[in-house]
């Protein structure tokens, strides 16, 4: 994957060169960045948490300045891995600074990235969407850092809580006693509540209740003209509403197998077309 992105400062290329180089300014700024430990004066270990989708990622990485003009460029390399969501990434960065006819400063970055393992998973408009947004309070931080004011301390992140404690489920009607084959709708309910896992803390599906089915008749050929089509019924929504029959905790449950690992995601309703867009880039690989 590759970023480039592009701000402008009010502060002249040698300050800005200073602040880039300064572990302790860097440690504010960049986003989910805990702890910076400075091996030499081109080499440093840094403790970033970052979450993408419902995945909390504590990644070690470890970076090196492979060459540097001071104070226009610098560029970069370097690793970093978290073995508890099993991933892990490899990243070439190269720093642009240009001075400006007002006296300031363009800081151009791009950023050259792989990403390995479980977050690899994810598509680019995910990967890119999390990166915009990274990029965007890094830029602010940066320029209230260069305007003498004060850079917010990182704070973690909450643990998302299982959408099972979320709330007590509420009681579901009695179902009517049918001694008929079951309808293709029913059969459809029944299908996608079957892998209908939550990710908890501890990495564990815990399988939510099945969805009722009120009544139970052979669908008419206008109802089958007016049912939702897979998507819909995959991801509970149609034109915006929640379709009959689907869980009402406002969750899309997802589970992918690859080779020997199942990765179980949980994705809030009101980002299905997103959740659309990146199920499309999975299926298609």
């Amino acid at each position: 994957m590759e970023i480039e992105k592009t701000l402008t400062v009010a502060a002249a290329p040698q300050r800005v060169w200073a602040l880039l180089l300064d572990p302790q300014v860097m440690g504010g700024c960049v986003p989910g960045m805990k702890s910076i430990d400075v091996i030499s004066d081109v080499e440093y270990v840094a403790q970033m948490h970052v979450k993408i989708a419902f995945i909390n990622a504590k990644f070690k990485l470890r970076t090196t300045i492979v060459e540097q003009r001071e104070p226009s460029y610098l560029r970069a390399e370097g690793t970093g891995e978290d073995a508890s969501v099993a991933s892990s990434l490899k990243q070439q960065s190269e720093i642009f600074l240009t001075p400006t006819a007002e006296g300031g400063t363009e800081l151009r970055i791009k950023v050259n990235v792989d990403v390995l393992g479980r977050l690899g998973t994810f598509g680019l408009s995910v990967m890119k969407t999390k990166a915009d947004r990274m990029w965007e309070e890094f830029g602010a931080n940066l320029v209230a850092r260069i305007d003498g004011g004060v850079v917010p301390a990182p704070v973690a992140a909450p643990s998302p809580a299982p959408a099972a404690a979320a709330k007590e489920p509420a009681p579901a009607p009695a179902a009517k006693t049918v001694t008929a084959s079951k309808p293709a709708p029913q059969v459809a309910h029944e299908a996608a509540s079957a892998v209908a896992p939550v990710l908890s803390d501890g990495g564990k599906p815990v399988h939510a209740a099945r969805p009722h089915v009120a009544t139970t008749h052979t669908a008419t050929t206008h109802e089958r003209d007016a049912e939702p089509g897979w998507w819909s019924r995959l991801l509970g929504v149609r034109n915006g509403r929640p379709v009959n029959g689907a869980s009402t905790d406002r969750s899309i449950r997802i589970e992918i197998r690859q080779l020997d690992k199942t990765i179980n995601i949980e994705w809030p309703l009101e980002g299905a077309d997103q959740c659309k867009d990146w199920l499309r880039e999975v299926l298609a690989k």
